[in-house]
């Protein structure tokens, strides 16, 4: 199997090609690794993250799990 940021760079071919990772606790009271395509450099912050729709996310599943 491959590891996980592998699996979403090929999976969700990515802008850039590139997969950031972000360490973040601030919403809950652990830490939590984001894997995040990143499209931009842009793409490393939560200040325009929005709430995922359960349609958006069960397309990326879909997505990475074939």
């Amino acid at each position: 199997s491959k590891p996980p940021a592998k699996l979403l760079q090929e999976k969700m071919k990515p802008f850039t090609g590139k997969i950031g990772i972000m360490v973040a606790g601030l919403e809950v009271p652990h830490t939590h690794i984001h894997l995040i395509p990143m499209d931009s450099e842009g793409d490393l912050t939560f200040a325009k993250a929005k709430p995922a729709n359960p349609e958006e996310l069960k397309a990326i599943l879909e997505k990475i799990s074939q």
